[in-house]
């Protein structure tokens, strides 16, 4: 087998997609969430959460994806914003005994297995991530002990029993670093599960890797003509592309990086307009980042047009102040992993973050 290649869903019996009916299980959800507020039910969640989490010594940490209430929220709870590797971080630094957090389940499980000695709360622990879905533990497990050879590193995006089975956990900001720091050592990497994610960092580094052919149903739906089309009608602008996205979509980018990676870039470009390949639920910190600018989804269809929240995550859109409220009150969706997985996780998840904080050392910069 050519250990350059992507291994396809037949060859591991892998479904051949994640199912239409639990995507939209989510969006159901979601709009259940975002359904409109009766007079003053919104504000009066906002202060009633505000005073849970005071009372409970909580902190709320909410992904860039989730909704701008929630974001909103945690900045002014003082709580934090921001990507899964900075989100690990900071759950870890924090003194509060509770962390609450908003984005989807794997992200809970970070902050679990990295506190244990701490409640983690997900205002729906059912949200969750086609990538996280596309790869089982057991059918990974029985992949990587069919290539012993080979050392494991895992995307962030994937559920405890996964990350218990790697030798590296790596997030998209810092999964370049890591794998020329691996290929410098001549290892052969068995990377999972975003196949986009791992084609581009295999392109950029000449590592040898065996690439698990698992997607973000988000990022895989971003078209290369379409933002051409776009492209055509706003010349000025800069295009953003994260790495989960297609080879030709990633192609056309300006700058390719993690979520942070690209506010950063939005903040240092000269350019007033920016086509945005991600999550919209970014724009909400792009904007706080660089107010004077303009901000265009990416289309994830063949066409010029834009198409307003068509990119959204249906897991992360779960998250409502609906659902924290509820969950702050009840004490319920309590995130717990099993301790013996959870030893053997956070093993690659330290190794992650101890490398990131050398790096950070020896450059004098962050990892986006």
């Amino acid at each position: 087998m050519d250990t350059t290649e992507t291994i396809t869903r037949e060859e591991l019996n892998l479904a051949p997609t994640i199912a239409e009916e639990l995507i939209e299980q989510a969006r159901a959800e979601a709009e259940r969430q975002a359904a409109d507020y009766a007079p003053g039910e919104k504000e009066a969640l906002i202060e009633r959460i505000k005073k849970l989490l005071r009372e409970q010594n909580a902190v709320l940490v909410a992904h860039y994806y989730t909704s701008d209430d929630l974001q909103q929220l945690a900045d002014e709870t003082g709580g934090h914003v921001a990507d899964s590797l900075e989100m690990a971080r900071f759950g870890s630094e924090h003194p509060a005994t509770t962390l609450v957090v908003a984005g989807v389940r794997f992200m809970g499980e970070t902050a679990k297995i990295l506190n244990p000695e701490k409640r983690v709360l997900m205002p729906d622990p059912e949200a969750t991530c086609s990538l996280d879905l596309d790869c089982p533990p057991d059918m990974f497990s029985r992949f990587c002990d069919a290539h012993p050879d080979h050392t494991v590193v895992v995307y962030a995006n994937t559920c405890a029993e996964v990350k218990a089975r790697a030798d590296w956990v790596v997030t998209s900001g810092i999964a370049l670093p890591i794998v020329r720091h691996l290929a410098a050592d001549n290892k052969k990497i068995l990377w999972a599960p975003d196949k986009y994610l791992g084609s581009y960092v295999r392109s950029r580094t000449g590592c040898e890797m065996l690439l698990w052919p698992g997607s973000c149903v988000v990022h895989e739906k971003f078209k290369a003509d379409g933002i051409l089309r776009l492209k055509q009608q706003y010349p000025d602008a800069a295009i953003l592309v994260h790495p989960e996205s297609p080879e030709d979509v990633i192609a056309l980018a300006d700058e390719v990086g993690s979520t942070t990676a690209l506010i950063n870039a939005a903040r240092r470009m000269e350019n007033r307009r920016f086509i945005v390949a991600t999550e919209p639920g970014i724009f909400y910190k792009m904007k706080e980042a660089a107010p004077d600018k303009i901000f265009l989804e990416a289309p994830n269809a063949g066409v010029g047009a834009t198409c307003e929240s068509c990119a959204r995550c249906p897991w992360m859109a779960m998250n409502g102040l609906r659902n924290l409220a509820r969950t702050l009150e009840t004490g319920d969706n309590e995130i717990l992993v099993e301790e013996t997985i959870r030893r053997e996780a956070v093993r690659s998840i330290r190794r992650m973050l101890d490398f990131a904080r050398k790096q950070t050392i020896s450059t004098g910069q962050g990892n986006a």
